[in-house]
């Protein structure tokens, strides 16, 4: 995409984020007595309607909860903006995307006089004469339910970012920003929310963050900073020289990627290390701050090659870890292989973590759309397609701050182990929105339940007592009462998701708000401790660079002391960690650990003997837009 087309997308993306911006602060204090300043009215005004009034409550309890978290009042209404303005902005540039890739029918290109709204107005004549566009609302809305159920996270209206709908004369200057003819060509691209999202932090609003501290004063401004595009051939060669090459070592020289893969740097003497071969649905790639998913999304594209290679290769058909079956068993047919192919990607192989949640949305919503293309050039009608389940695209946030919820639920699980395994994870995941994947958590949480587990195994293997003559407890011996099954083990935090789930639905005022935002923050927390557990096949990324944000910075250098110098050292170092034996890491960071003293650590304790580098390109200033840093695109493999 050249200099002009992102400089166009650069001035439609701030001017709609500032009219966005305006009407949603003059909404918060006109209609519902929430002041910039963070002052918010005791109740609502007479004036609000008895839904106004619901609304009310799920903006303040959303604005109490960013409160608990840590955040001042004032912060708090400027975040909830922020959080409304992102989300309205991406599901209008999302549904300007599905409409150029005929995935939905013409609805905002041509506003009210859309084929898709007149099309609704035909079968339902009264939502036509419904005022001030409330009846085009409600198509629109419709929409956003009907993609929720594949990419809720992006669409779901429960969302308390959803609150909020701009006024007529806003959502009419928006949609002609969006429909202009400079922009007419961008929506076909897939790099095009990439863009989007890189923008909506201009330029002068980073600078002012660097100008006002030299670390970065929370997670938002870590992520904002370093909200750098990864041009496109840094990418292949990233993701062609670690699941590529892995793919060749288990294949062979016989493997389409040596076609497709334009970057793939072979030995001198075309010797390949052979290694195992794996079923595709059990090979799994991180991106731990991945952005708007470039990795994730070209490693799509050799996943849809790896599968039909798997099924069609002579020879040995590896069992799944994920199935206990071969891909053959499973699909005996080739048509029926490449019609699920899209589906068990996003599912199974691809997986990423970032602490903005504006990644979330956005990396979903564009794996979901290649696995669509993926579909259309396969000749997938639209009604056969597979619906695609979950995502393993997870946001690093805190687990809830509020206390008295963490009490109030904690006090309904049964039992008492999982009160205790809960106020464990909320207590280790504190830092998640700060530090991410670089959160070392999983040691923890594992080693409680691998403690409770072995007390539970010698208790049973005792012989019983008589009733009162019981040893006493043990000092510090877990309370494992009610568990009369090993299974519980291993199903202890899926119980709590479901406990989570019940809680949520509890209430209906704004406590059933309250409960349902804080299972949800509870849920995203667990999400990453399971991500942080996996391991992967390959790690891929660009990191962070430059100091850890200050909240984080003394549990980063605790935990990080041979890297804590810069982030993007430590996320190599955990990148290792998360590999399998023989499992390849793809990052683009700054060049100066290669040959500054203050790396010394990095190179001789790290990657060395951990995971020496396979090939690397110094590749100088100017690669990634907005960063004056020299960088290296680099490969490692973890040692076996």
């Amino acid at each position: 995409m050249d200099k002009t087309t992102r400089n166009a997308i650069e001035r439609a993306t701030q001017q709609a984020r500032k009219l966005l911006d305006e009407d949603f602060s003059s909404q918060l204090e006109g209609t519902f007595d929430v002041l910039r300043s963070g002052v918010i009215a005791p109740t609502g005004g007479a004036h609000l309607s008895s839904r106004q009034q619901f609304q009310r409550d799920k903006i303040v309890a959303t604005v109490e909860h960013k409160r608990a978290a840590g955040t001042t009042a004032v912060e708090a209404v400027t975040d909830y903006v922020r959080d409304s303005a992102f989300t309205t902005l991406n599901r209008f540039v999302a549904l300007k995307m599905l409409e150029a890739r005929q995935l939905v029918q013409e609805c905002i290109t041509k506003g009210e006089q859309s084929a898709g709204f007149r099309e609704f107005c035909g079968m339902a004549p009264g939502v036509a004469l419904l005022p001030d566009a409330a009846g085009y609302r409600l198509y629109v809305e419709s929409l956003f339910d009907e993609f929720s159920t594949e990419i809720k996270v992006l669409f779901d209206r429960r969302d308390a970012a959803s609150v909020l709908w701009p006024k007529r004369q806003t959502f009419e200057a928006m949609l002609t920003i969006l429909n202009a003819s400079d922009l007419s060509g961008v929506w076909g691209e897939d790099e095009t929310i990439g863009w989007v999202y890189q923008f909506f932090n201009s330029g002068d609003e980073r600078k002012k963050m660097r100008d006002d501290s030299p670390a970065p004063r929370n997670s938002r401004e870590l992520a904002v900073r370093n909200q750098f595009f990864t041009p496109r051939y840094v990418v292949q060669f990233l993701v062609d020289n670690t699941l590529g090459h892995l793919w060749l070592e288990m294949h062979g020289e016989k493997t389409r990627l040596t076609g497709i893969c334009e970057y793939l740097v072979r030995s001198a003497d075309d010797s390949i290390h052979a290694r195992p071969r794996k079923d595709p649905r059990d090979l799994r790639s991180l991106d731990p701050a991945c952005g708007s998913g470039h990795f994730l999304l070209y490693s799509f594209d050799l996943m849809l090659v790896i599968y039909e290679e798997a099924w069609l290769a002579e020879g040995a058909d590896p069992i799944s870890e994920a199935t206990g079956r071969s891909l053959r068993q499973d699909y005996p047919d080739l048509t029926d292989l490449r019609r699920a192919a899209p589906r068990l990607i996003v599912e199974h192989n691809l997986y990423g973590v970032d602490i903005d949640p504006r990644c979330a949305q956005i990396a979903a919503l564009a794996l979901w759309m290649r696995a669509q293309r993926a579909w259309k050039e396969l000749g997938v009608s639209a009604s056969n397609r597979p619906r695609i389940q979950r995502t393993h695209i997870v946001v690093a946030e805190s687990m809830p701050g509020n206390d008295s919820l963490v009490d109030e639920f904690t006090a309904r699980l049964d039992p008492p182990l999982l009160r205790d395994l809960l106020k464990k994870m909320v207590g280790e995941c504190r830092l998640a929105g700060e530090l991410g994947t670089l959160l070392r958590v999983e040691e923890g949480i594992a080693g409680e339940l691998r403690r409770a587990r072995e007390q539970f195994l010698e208790q049973r293997g005792t012989t019983a007592f008589l009733p009162g003559l019981e040893p006493e407890a043990k000092q510090g011996a877990l309370d494992l009462s009610g568990i009369d099954d090993d299974r519980f083990f291993h199903e202890a935090e899926a119980r709590i998701i479901e406990a989570l789930r019940a809680f949520a639905e509890t209430a209906s005022d704004r406590s059933g708000v309250r409960r349902r935002l804080f299972a949800g923050d509870a849920a995203q927390g667990m999400a990453l401790i399971d991500v942080i557990r996996t391991r992967f096949d390959v790690v891929l990324m660009n990191p962070p660079f430059g100091a850890c944000s200050v909240p984080g910075r003394k549990e980063f250098e605790k935990s990080y002391p041979r890297t804590k110098n810069d982030v993007y050292a430590a996320f190599v170092e955990r990148g290792i960690e998360l590999l399998y034996p023989r499992g390849r890491l793809g990052a683009i960071t700054s060049r100066t650990g290669f040959f500054l003293s203050s790396f010394r650590k990095w190179r001789e304790e790290i990657l060395m003997p951990k995971a020496p580098p396979t090939v690397v390109a110094d590749l100088g200033v100017g690669v990634l837009d907005g960063a004056m840093v020299e960088t290296a695109a680099y490969c490692l493999e973890a040692v076996v």
